[in-house]
């Protein structure tokens, strides 16, 4: 196994690709993840729609748009970078993503891309196995893939433990969706390699949330873009930025 992770856990390749799928990520049969301690989360719930306002892409802002007061308080004050991760419904496996980054002038929008999420969409209580993307506001501190860096000032770790087989949810091949992984920081140890099978909350509370390579299909509770948007975002990305990801359905932001 290569890697330019200083620091990383290294775990023999076999170990590591037989439990991916326990991980929760890239569709299949298995598990999903949770968040880390010490960064928040919002609450899911399904009751009470609160529809979020639409904004051009280009339209800066002091607030990030679509989200309720609830979960702007949970975006750290030194973060300037949000991809923020919108789902059409609690119970839907479809989203879109935007990354904004924060200017003299307040927040601006990158373009809108296609995402997936969990088969059965959004939780603010993820469990192991519940086919359900934690809703929350978590850090983006370590990625990797199967392929070389694609030029990410985040720590990459390029190994083989990132290979994965099989079919997801709805017959699509899972092939290449691991081949750019950008972690979650749910419920694992940040600046570890995302392979890193360190769960500080618990192995029911799920783990191995990552962002990574769209299948064209639902996932165990990542979320997933197309392959050219997983490389403009990494190379985005800058950890001087404090980067995090803001997720969930658009009731449960828009609180």
């Amino acid at each position: 196994m290569t890697t330019s992770l200083r620091g990383a856990a290294r775990r023999p390749v076999a170990v590591l690709a037989a439990t991916l799928l326990l991980a929760g990520c890239g569709g299949g049969a298995a598990a999903t993840p949770d968040r880390e301690p010490g960064v928040m989360a919002t609450t899911a719930g399904a009751d009470r729609p609160a529809p979020a306002p639409r904004v051009s892409p280009d339209v800066a802002s002091w607030h990030l748009p679509g989200l309720g007061p609830r979960t702007i308080a949970q975006v750290p004050s030194k973060t300037s970078q949000a991809l923020v991760v919108t789902g059409q419904g609690r119970n839907s496996p479809l989203s879109t993503a935007v990354l904004y980054e924060r200017t003299a002038s307040g927040w601006r929008a990158g373009p809108s891309w296609p995402a997936h999420n969990a088969l059965k969409g959004w939780t603010g209580h993820h469990r192991a196995g519940d086919l359900r993307s934690p809703v929350g506001v978590y850090a983006l501190t370590d990625a990797g893939g199967l392929l070389p860096d694609p030029g990410t000032r985040l720590p990459y770790d390029r190994s083989g433990g990132f290979s994965i087989g099989g079919t997801g949810f709805e017959g699509e091949p899972l092939a290449g969706s691991f081949d750019y992984v950008i972690a979650i920081n749910y419920n694992r140890a940040p600046g570890t390699t995302p392979l890193d099978w360190t769960r500080p909350l618990g192995a029911g509370r799920g783990g191995g949330i990552w962002l990574h390579v769209d299948h064209d299909g639902p996932t165990q509770g990542c979320v997933s873009l197309r392959k050219n948007h997983m490389k403009a975002l990494l190379r985005a990305l800058d950890p001087d930025r404090r980067p995090v990801v803001v997720m969930g359905d658009e009731a449960a932001l828009g609180r």
